[in-house]
C-alpha cells in the first residue's frame, strides 16, 4: 500500500465517523461542527483523486460560507434539544430502512456502475498536461454557459428576495433623508404664536439692614 491509498483510508475513516458524529450528537453546534470535519475530509478525498476544483469548492463553498451560516444560526436560535427528540424511537425504524435502501443504492452504483481505472490509466487517456478545472470550465461556459446564466440570474434574484424581506428600518436611527431637506420650507420649521399679555409681578423690596444691629 503506498502513501496515497494510506491517506485515502485515512480521510475516510474520519471522513465515516464526523457524519456518524453528526447524527448521534446530542448538542446541535457539536453536529454542526461535526458536519465541517466531514466536508473537510470529502476536500481531501477529491483532492487525492485529482478533482481539484470540486475539493476547493467544497471547501470554499461549504466550510466557507454555509457551514458558518449554519453554525451562527444554531448558536442564536438556541434550539430545545429535548423538543426535538421527542418520537425519535417512534420514527427510528422506517428511518433505518430508508437509509439502508439508500446505502445499498449508493453500493450497487459505487460497485458496478463506474469501470476499474486505475490512475496510471487515467492519466495515460487524459494525458500528461490534462486540468480538471479547465475542462471543467470549457464545459460549463462553452457548452452549459445558458444553463450557467440562468442558475446566476435565479441565485441573484434569491438573494436580493432574501435581503428585502429581512431587511427592517431601525426606530433608533437618526438617518436624514435629504428629499425631505431639499423639500423643508421656513413656515413648516418655524411658527409665531401669539400670546396674551400678563400682568407684571410686583416687586418685593426687602430693605437691607446692613450695620445695623439687632
Amino acid at each position: 500500500m503506498d502513501y496515497q491509498a494510506g491517506f485515502f483510508y485515512l480521510f475516510s475513516a474520519v471522513l465515516l465517523f464526523a457524519a456518524f458524529r453528526v447524527v448521534t450528537a446530542r448538542n446541535p453546534v457539536h453536529a454542526v461542527l461535526y458536519l465541517m470535519l466531514a466536508f473537510s475530509q470529502a476536500a481531501a478525498v477529491w483532492l487525492l483523486l485529482k478533482a481539484e476544483f470540486l475539493g476547493i469548492t467544497l471547501v470554499l463553498v461549504y466550510l466557507g460560507a454555509v457551514m458558518v451560516l449554519f453554525l451562527f444560526v444554531v448558536m442564536m436560535l438556541d434550539i430545545n434539544v429535548d423538543e426535538l427528540r421527542v418520537g425519535f424511537w417512534k420514527h427510528f425504524p422506517l428511518a433505518a430502512v430508508l437509509g439502508a435502501l439508500v446505502s445499498a443504492e449508493l453500493i450497487a452504483v459505487l460497485w458496478v456502475g463506474f469501470p476499474k481505472l486505475g490512475v496510471e490509466t487515467a492519466a495515460a487517456v487524459a494525458g500528461a498536461d490534462h486540468s480538471n478545472t479547465r475542462e471543467l470550465g470549457k464545459l460549463l461556459y462553452g457548452q452549459y454557459s445558458y444553463a450557467v446564466e440562468v442558475a446566476a440570474v435565479i441565485l441573484l434574484l434569491a438573494m436580493v428576495a432574501a435581503i428585502g424581506l429581512t431587511l427592517r428600518e431601525r426606530k433608533e436611527s437618526k438617518a436624514i433623508d435629504p428629499a425631505i431637506q431639499v423639500r423643508v420650507k421656513a413656515a413648516d420649521r418655524l411658527t409665531v404664536v401669539a400670546l396674551a399679555p400678563t400682568p407684571k409681578a410686583a416687586a418685593v423690596e426687602q430693605p437691607k439692614e446692613e450695620g445695623k444691629t439687632s
